[in-house]
């Protein structure tokens, strides 16, 4: 009898314009819920982009390391250390620091990110990295991220148009002096919140821009090859028990995920994005239980009329689920449309990789049946008290 009487569905749009009024408020929910996950998703990703291209097995880092862009050196000893183990390769080391770059066009100086390699064998998986890693060895030549916010200047524009002699000045921190440098090429890696571009350089390179930074047998990223077919745990545990107490080992994945934690649970704009989720979602139960329990404070008469010719409890909170289910897909639909332009919009303005995932899509839709459902819940107790003699 419940699915013959489409009562759920007439109730809603007897008002229509309340309806649709009710529809755009939880819509706007729906909204927030995607601009979160979107953010969150797009801090995790361009906070591991760096770490998911590196190019190896076992990753050696200070035991004070917290994050990369805060990264913490140790002795490039420990990493030939690692060499002697069996099962274990080649060995690579990674430097990391932040420097100013020049605008070549306004003279403003912004920090930028800047990644020395050994260009003989490079530890990152970036195909034009790979194209142009001869460019790197020869002295004082740079490949500059086409990701990079724009403050850094048409550096990107100028060389796909042609200009291969731009000249680049970088200026370590607290530095008068800068370093010049030429653009040897292009690569994509994106910023984030922590970096607002890249460079990558030759290891000789990265310590000319800052001669006095610290001494090149401090290394920041170990980078670890095993052989074919070598259980990467085993070498773990034995690089772990036996290497010394200055160093932390931690396999691909696991070293995403350290990163991943401190982000999400070290950092205020973690914590912000987790909050202000809970909140999108505590909201959304709040608004639609005052919806509900509007429409049935509105029915009430009717309702307490279907019990007495019959209707039982049972039915009569089925349609007010039904409602709240209702409530929830349409809601949802143009909350999904209307986050898609948004997120396209942000990413362009941000330079952050904010992309819709089915992943969201789907977390989304089950977060906002379950707010609906929640909010139903709570409105039904309104319901249980309608009495046949309200009618009279």
């Amino acid at each position: 009898m419940a699915f013959k009487i489409p009562l759920a569905w007439l109730q809603l749009v007897q008002q229509r314009v309340r309806f649709l009024v009710a529809v755009a408020g939880i819509a706007l929910i729906v909204l927030l819920m995607f601009v979160q996950l979107g953010f969150q998703d797009a801090l995790y990703s361009s906070a591991t982009a760096v770490h998911q291209s590196l190019r190896g097995d076992l990753f050696l880092v200070s035991s004070q390391y917290k994050a990369l862009t805060s990264a913490q050196s140790f002795s490039r000893t420990r990493l030939y250390q690692a060499l002697g183990y069996d099962g274990v390769e080649s060995v690579n080391p990674m430097y990391v620091q932040f420097a100013k770059l020049k605008n070549p066009q306004t003279g403003e100086k912004y920090s930028i990110y800047v990644i020395g390699i050994d260009p003989g064998r490079s530890v990152l998986n970036i195909p034009e990295l790979d194209q142009n890693l001869d460019k790197l060895k020869t002295p004082d030549v740079m490949l500059f991220d086409r990701l990079s916010r724009p403050e850094f200047g048409p550096i990107a524009t100028k060389y796909e148009a042609g200009d291969k002699e731009q000249v680049i000045e970088i200026f370590p921190f607290n530095a008068l002096k800068g370093y010049r440098v030429r653009v040897g090429g292009l690569f994509s890696l994106g910023a984030s919140f922590g970096v607002d571009g890249n460079l990558i350089v030759s290891d000789s390179t990265f310590f000319r821009i800052d001669p006095n930074s610290r001494s090149s047998e401090m290394i920041d990223v170990g980078v670890v090859t095993l052989k074919p077919g070598v259980d990467a745990e085993r070498v773990l545990a034995d690089l772990r028990a036996n290497l010394s107490n200055d160093v932390q080992v931690f396999t691909h994945q696991g070293f995403i995920n350290f990163e991943k934690n401190y982000w999400s649970l070290r950092t205020p704009i973690g914590f912000i994005l987790n909050l202000m989720l809970t909140m999108a979602a505590v909201v959304g139960v709040v608004i639609v239980y005052q919806i509900l329990y509007s429409n049935i404070a509105t029915q009430f008469v009717a309702y307490a009329t279907l019990k007495a010719i019959g209707y039982e409890n049972n039915y009569l909170l089925t349609v007010v689920f039904q409602q709240a289910l209702i409530l929830a897909l349409f809601s949802y639909f143009p909350g999904f449309i209307f986050s898609l332009g948004l997120y396209d919009y942000a990413m362009k303005a941000t330079k952050l990789p904010i992309m819709m995932s089915l992943n969201n899509a789907f977390i989304v839709l089950i977060a906002t049946v379950l707010m609906c459902i929640t909010s139903g819940v709570l409105a039904i107790n309104k319901l249980r008290s309608a009495d046949p003699a309200d009618i009279f």
